[in-house]
């Protein structure tokens, strides 16, 4: 009897099953409140209740920048020497553009073979909703494109929570601590220190994780009629859906050839962060908690530190897959053929911009809208996936930590191997 009260306290307990009550109790309360208030009060509701999810972010993003630092450099300072920071980076890079291509390769592939936007009725749509992402578009260069890979100042990235920015500085900053040895290790061991007292915060800030994804999923539904959206996206989302569900099978795949059975461990201890991801539509949330599962699962601590911050920069695969397929859509929808060689050349483009723009909201948008105005594609067709957006980035930021996951897993056991 007491073995039971105790089994049925701890699954009370578990993060993940607070979530998934959490993702529920929000979807109805949001429904109900789209169902019997008007537009107004629905939409004010959802601007207080999504106060619950930006609490919840917020205290996530105070922790992105310290940590990052701090295990990452103790990281490469606990590899030694460059050789040995070039190996594991020459393997991670390989690994991240291996997965960055394939996943741009469904996103064309599906796109081309069910052709969601063949037909679509453009009548109705509102291009003024899209102002926001054509903005930041007509920003998008290659000149800000470096301005946002390069610090000009660490103090300025942490502040912003500029993520590649603050990998660069921490892997210069790494190696020069490694090469002066034993007259670092003071400041290393600090810094060590530093990295535990954050990764402790981490398990008190992950406490609010429920009632911020109930914000985040109460907000959405009150303002969203989900039964006229799927109906009138059906194509579009259908489509995305086959494309993001064969992308998983490829990486579950990929998972089980390089783990095998550890594969399963691995699963289990991602649930939470993959549901967090999904109720919030952020992969930058889950990061310290996904930190902090990966060493559980028996990733090395240095490689851990190394590889998720540049996985988080290199290696968003649900948001690579989604580029290519929304912007050969907004081509079909305005009737503008591509060739097989221009949207080869497309993916491309997109294999380079997309990179290094963690954090930035709404990034996929903004890269979709930049490659649409180089292909001479209407920047206005975003409009076209706004209203959809929202339920594609769920399935999108859960794909993009299952990536990170198995990356820096397989990572961690070739360097246990060799």
């Amino acid at each position: 009897m007491n073995t039971k009260i105790i089994q049925k306290k701890s699954i009370f307990k578990n993060l993940t099953f607070q979530i998934l009550i959490a993702m529920i109790l929000g979807m109805l309360i949001g429904i109900f409140v789209h169902n019997n208030y008007s537009e107004d009060t629905a939409k004010e509701f959802s601007t207080y209740i999504k106060l619950l999810a930006t609490i919840f972010i917020r205290l996530v993003q105070m922790i992105i920048a310290p940590l990052v630092f701090t295990t990452l450099v103790v990281g490469i300072a606990k590899l030694g020497d460059i050789k040995s920071v070039g190996r594991i980076g020459g393997k991670a890079l390989g690994w991240f553009f291996t997965a960055s291509f394939i996943s741009l390769l469904i996103g064309m592939f599906w796109v081309n073979v069910l052709q969601p936007g063949v037909g679509l009725s453009l009548s109705g749509v509102d291009v003024s909703t899209a102002a926001e992402v054509t903005e930041k578009t007509q920003n998008f260069s290659a000149q800000n494109f470096i301005e946002h890979i390069i610090p000009k100042s660490i103090v300025e990235a942490m502040a912003t929570n500029e993520i590649l920015q603050i990998v660069i500085f921490s892997i210069f900053f790494g190696l020069a601590a490694a090469s002066i040895g034993d007259y670092s290790k003071p400041v290393i061991n600090a810094l060590d220190k530093t990295s535990h007292i954050i990764l402790k915060m981490v398990n008190y800030v992950m406490n609010f994780a429920p009632i911020g994804v109930f914000g985040a999923i109460a907000g959405v539904f009150a303002v969203r009629d989900l039964g006229d959206l799927l109906i009138t996206y059906a194509k579009f989302f259908g489509s995305f859906m086959v494309g993001i569900t064969t992308l998983w099978l490829v990486l579950l795949l990929v998972g089980f050839i390089f783990l095998k059975s550890k594969m399963k461990t691995l699963l289990n201890h991602i649930i939470s962060p993959l549901i967090i991801a999904f109720g919030t539509t952020s992969s930058e949330a889950v990061f310290p908690k996904l930190t902090e599962e990966l060493e559980r699962f028996g990733i090395k601590d240095r490689i851990v530190s190394f590889m998720l911050p540049l996985g988080y920069s290199f290696n968003l695969d649900g948001s690579m897959m989604y580029m290519t397929f929304a912007s050969i859509f907004i081509a079909q929808a305005y009737d503008i053929p591509l060739d097989t060689g221009t949207q080869f050349t497309m993916l491309l483009v997109l294999m380079l911009t997309s990179k290094g723009i963690a954090g930035v909201p709404r990034a996929s948008l903004v890269v979709v809208a930049a490659t649409c105005g180089m292909f001479k594609i209407p920047v206005e067709g975003i409009a076209l996936i706004l209203p959809i957006d929202h339920f594609c980035d769920m399935f999108r930021s859960a794909t993009n930590v299952l990536g990170n996951a198995l990356a820096t897993s397989v990572v961690g056991k070739w360097e246990k191997d060799s």
